[in-house]
């Protein structure tokens, strides 16, 4: 893991406070693709809280200079991504452009905003990674002009093997700075899980396609 195992269980823990993250094992949610989900994440939430955006920017910020220090310009994805990769350019004094999920159908039909030349190098922000087809789309938008994505890193990752492939066939390296077994562990430390809860929650990882059937 990139991030250090205190920052996955800060950043966790401040997931679990500003209720970013729902935890319901016994009625779980349901995905648009149909899957069965215990957990639901939405990281847009991090946006109104200072002192967990700044966590979030500045752990970024600390990866980025430790392991990618050739990184020269910083890509949001679009939406979530795009407030946090301000952030983190801005703290690392970096070029910082978006990709969007599809070109345009008008003006320069353009999917991505702002600057990335051919040879750059480009660290691409994304708030989640679940199965992990948007993220890779945006890493390979960025290849499509030239320019080499060093890394996705992401503030909360599912861990499912799904995306762990799709980014190991595709050769983009791939991290974040929290995920599911961190939350796991502060969960139930807290209280927020029971012990008896633990076991089906991590069946959900292994096995999403058969939760809650």
């Amino acid at each position: 893991m990139t991030a250090s195992n205190t920052i996955a269980a800060q950043i966790a823990a401040s997931l679990l406070k500003i209720r970013a993250v729902a935890l319901r094992p016994q009625q779980p949610f349901t995905w648009t693709s149909g899957i069965k989900s215990p957990i639901y994440c939405d990281n847009r939430l991090t946006m109104s809280f200072p002192e967990v955006r700044e966590l979030i920017a500045e752990s970024f910020a600390t990866v980025i200079r430790e392991q990618y220090p050739e990184t020269q310009v910083i890509a949001g994805t679009a939406t979530a991504g795009i407030p946090h990769a301000a952030w983190v350019a801005q703290k690392l004094n970096l070029p910082m452009a978006y990709v969007r999920d599809k070109a345009k159908g008008h003006g320069k039909e353009n999917q991505i905003e702002g600057v990335i030349q051919p040879g750059n190098k480009v660290i691409v922000i994304e708030d989640l990674i679940s199965t992990g087809g948007s993220s890779l789309k945006a890493a390979q938008a960025v290849q499509a002009v030239g320019a080499e994505p060093l890394a996705v890193l992401a503030i909360f990752s599912y861990q499912l093997d799904r995306a762990v492939e799709a980014f190991a066939e595709a050769g983009i390296p791939l991290d974040s700075l929290s995920n599911y077994t961190a939350l796991m562990e502060v969960a139930l430390q807290e209280g927020t899980i029971q012990e008896n809860e633990l076991e089906l929650l991590q069946s959900w990882r292994k096995d999403p396609s058969s939760y809650g059937n």
